[in-house]
């Protein structure tokens, strides 16, 4: 599917390893956190999203997802590790998946027929969605957690550079 795509998984990755990074410092009571209006504690935010991420490379690429989130929890350093190898995954498969209207993927009740561009953006809104839920919980419990805009991603990678 392109360039575009796998750059689009790089900045979902690198965002994702910021705010980990952030979570990693929190003692477990701070991962029980939560705010109204957000997917529930830190924790369970996490690990779901990580079960998700498992389920998306998995229903574009085969196999077995190495992680669920009805798995017990594993600790912020073991989600790292599942969510890195998934947006990996992704990242793979969004540099060779060709639109395909024949593509099915089983979700929710059934099979669905479904073009693989809308596996992946799924992928990428759903993080984005969860990632602002975690930075909501932060922010109304007075944690910092930095710029994970687009923005900060150029700037971190030399994409964005002031010249005056």
């Amino acid at each position: 599917m392109g360039p575009h795509w796998v750059e689009a998984f790089r900045y979902h990755r690198w965002a994702n390893l910021r705010l980990l990074e952030v979570c990693e410092r929190l003692a477990p009571e701070q991962l029980e956190l939560t705010s109204p209006g957000t997917y529930g504690t830190i924790r369970a935010t996490w690990q779901h999203l990580a079960g998700a991420e498992q389920r998306y490379a998995t229903r574009l690429g085969g196999g077995q997802p190495a992680f669920s989130e009805a798995d017990e929890f594993p600790g912020i350093a073991r989600l790292r590790e599942f969510i890195t190898g998934s947006t990996d995954r992704l990242m793979e498969l969004a540099e060779k998946l060709q639109p395909d209207p024949t593509y099915t993927a089983r979700f929710r009740d059934g099979e669905y027929r479904v073009e693989p561009g809308i596996v992946l953006l799924q992928a990428l809104h759903h993080g984005n969605d969860h990632r602002t839920h975690i930075g909501t919980i932060l922010g109304a419990h007075g944690i910092a957690y930095g710029d994970m805009d687009l923005w900060a991603y150029g700037e971190s990678i030399g994409a964005l550079v002031k010249v005056s």
